[in-house]
């Protein structure tokens, strides 16, 4: 009879795989569960092979990237929304830096691509939200100017969170964001508002 396999032991391999990513230790089949009380046959079980291990943990950053997006509780203000969106994105890029890396700097398939749209749909939704709100012209493009929203998110993580520049970076993000929704057509009073109460970190 075949055993369950344990969540909590996938999730532990990928996270120690994860932090060995980051602190620029190899990772290999026995170095992943050395001091883990694990065998290396855990690699197989759970992931089928190292390739494996890396799918999931890409798979496991673009799970919780869509999971903390659904936590941003949508207001009457969807520009508001859209900045908060931004705001989680970056959060979550500095709370888990090390599964974010993996995200966009791995040549590996997802175990579930749909993941990854999820993410940029609740930006979609923002933005359609505010559309008919009145707060962005008819014509505007949703899906481009969430990916527009997502691009300054994703840059400023990728500068902050393991990159060159430091925390006190992140304070552009009002900026950016009010730039972006104003050439969409928003009302710059207005935008400037709804931003600088969406961005909080």
């Amino acid at each position: 009879m075949a055993r369950t396999k344990d969540p909590a032991i996938r999730l532990r391999l990928i996270e120690r795989a994860a932090q060995m990513l980051r602190a620029r230790e190899p990772i290999t089949l026995r170095s992943v569960v050395a001091d883990t009380g694990l065998s290396t046959m855990a690699v197989y079980t759970y992931f089928g092979s190292m390739d494996g291990l890396w799918r999931a943990m890409r798979q496991e950053g673009f799970t919780r990237l869509a999971a903390r997006l659904a936590a941003v509780a949508p207001s009457a203000d969807p520009v508001r929304d859209l900045a908060a969106l931004g705001a989680a994105y970056v959060s979550n890029a500095l709370a888990h830096p090390d599964l974010y890396r993996v995200m966009f700097d791995s040549g590996f398939d997802l175990e579930d691509p749909a993941a990854a749209d999820e993410g940029l749909l609740h930006f979609v939704r923002a933005v359609e939200r505010a559309r008919e709100a009145g707060r962005f012209p008819g014509g505007t493009d949703a899906p481009a100017l969430a990916t527009r929203t997502w691009i300054v998110g994703h840059g400023l993580a990728s500068l902050t969170a393991a990159g060159p520049l430091p925390r006190e970076a992140l304070s552009a993000g009002p900026a950016l964001l009010t730039a972006v929704f104003v050439d969409a057509g928003d009302d710059p009073v207005q935008c400037g508002r709804s931003v600088a109460e969406g961005w909080t970190l």
